[in-house]
């Protein structure tokens, strides 16, 4: 399956279409802001990088020259090794940068930090605590800032979902993505990017866990648009009822382990099982961005053939070298366009 997605054509007109799409010196604070013909291209891209150099072994130094700034307020395994790993493959030189080796708005503003940065750099990926800190940088910032992870959203996460099961199914139009779990970031991201893919998406979260308001309008008034469902509900199995794909996250992200107790009992009934599964289509698949406690998925189905939660964990790579090198080159992708 992983290879299928290759030897797809969409059509000359679409494959034009997303052919002039140009994100040069963009930023990516959050999916919201990119357009359904974009995220296809950055898919398109990831998919193309994948193919070239995984699988035909090509040397593409793509980012020859360029640097990238890695600022980090949170501690990370996939975000970290999937950039550095990604940027120096395409010929880049990664620079690591955690709260102890610069000042970022303690020292130093976040304004003089960006402005700085721009002088020395290519491009910054910041995972932060707050979404605001991003937005202060892409303000002052003249290069392209990157959302590495925020309070409010994850976007380069779900590139890597979604070209997950773009590989595994073939097409991303008109499947059903379950998210059964906390209202947070992740799920925040994937509501601003299924409609725009032709995927419908159900959200079971316990009540006082619901996502952010404003997020949940917006969520609502894409799938209007793109004529896809958007469903709320604090019933995982309602949400789970004949859908292609199970979904979730840490039930207790950094930051929030004092109420460890209390969320742990307040998301009683949530684990991701076999049973659980039962009522989805019979070609259900998993996803978790990881890292995963029992609590939210048994041994069964985490470990089982319908994961695919270690092929989603490298595409972190794929699609953050799709996303770096369509905000910083001209790249044209050389597979045919996927289809969506």
């Amino acid at each position: 399956p992983a290879e299928r997605m290759y030897f797809f054509c969409f059509s000359r007109a679409g494959a034009a279409c997303l052919g002039s799409v140009n994100l040069k010196g963009r930023s990516c604070l959050t999916l919201k802001d990119f357009s359904s013909d974009e995220i296809k291209k950055l898919l398109w891209v990831s998919g193309d990088l994948k193919h070239r150099i995984k699988h035909e072994k090509q040397y593409l130094p793509l980012l020859q020259g360029k640097s990238i700034a890695m600022i980090f307020e949170k501690r990370s395994t996939r975000t970290r090794m999937s950039t550095e790993t990604g940027f120096t493959l395409l010929g880049g030189h990664p620079c690591f940068l955690t709260s102890q080796d610069i000042h970022l708005g303690v020292n130093e503003s976040c304004t003089d930090t960006a402005r700085v940065l721009s002088g020395l750099c290519d491009v910054v990926l910041a995972r932060v605590n707050s979404h605001s800190t991003l937005e202060e940088l892409d303000r002052e910032a003249s290069i392209p800032i990157i959302n590495g992870l925020s309070d409010l959203y994850h976007p380069i996460q779900i590139l890597a979902d979604f070209l997950t099961l773009q590989e595994h199914y073939g097409s991303l139009n008109g499947l059903t993505v379950s998210w059964i779990g906390d209202g947070n970031n992740v799920l925040h991201s994937f509501m601003m990017t299924a409609a725009k893919l032709g995927v419908h998406l159900k959200a079971a979260t316990p009540k006082g866990y619901e996502p952010d308001k404003s997020v949940t309008e917006e969520a609502h008034r894409l799938a209007k648009q793109h004529g896809t469902q958007f469903i709320l509900t604090s019933d995982p199995m309602e949400a789970a009822r004949d859908s292609n794909v199970l979904v979730t996250d840490t039930w207790v992200s950094m930051g929030q382990e004092e109420e460890k107790k209390k969320r742990l009992k307040d998301f009683h009934g949530y684990q991701i099982s076999m049973q659980t599964g039962s009522v989805a289509k019979s070609d259900w698949t998993f996803l978790h961005c990881l890292p995963r406690k029992m609590e939210e998925v048994d041994d069964q189905v985490f470990y089982s053939s319908r994961s695919l939660v270690f092929s989603e964990a490298e595409n972190r790579k794929w699609t953050i070298m799709g996303l770096i090198v369509s905000l910083l080159t001209d790249y044209t992708p050389r597979i045919p366009m996927l289809k969506f």
